[in-house]
């Protein structure tokens, strides 16, 4: 989820190849709720992540997100839960 528009984020699906759909969060309201920001007027949110489980519940938080491990990372979180 970012801060970016519909398009800004169809955009950027397409360049990359994406073969799923990004959320888009730009009145801040989800990026605040989880931390991604603190302020409704922030110009970019923090790279945080979670992992979710099949109920909906947060099974693990990466408050410090380095995206060259991340992938990994989450996947073997998520193998392992």
């Amino acid at each position: 989820m970012s801060f970016d528009t519909v398009q800004q984020n169809a955009a950027f699906a397409r360049k990359f190849d994406f073969p799923f759909k990004l959320l888009c969060d730009t009145d801040r309201k989800v990026g605040m709720a989880y931390g991604a920001c603190s302020d409704p007027k922030a110009g970019y949110a923090s790279r945080i992540s979670y992992l979710m489980d099949e109920q909906g519940k947060i099974a693990a938080a990466y408050p410090k997100v380095v995206p060259k491990d991340h992938p990994a990372r989450v996947l073997a979180d998520a193998l392992a839960a």
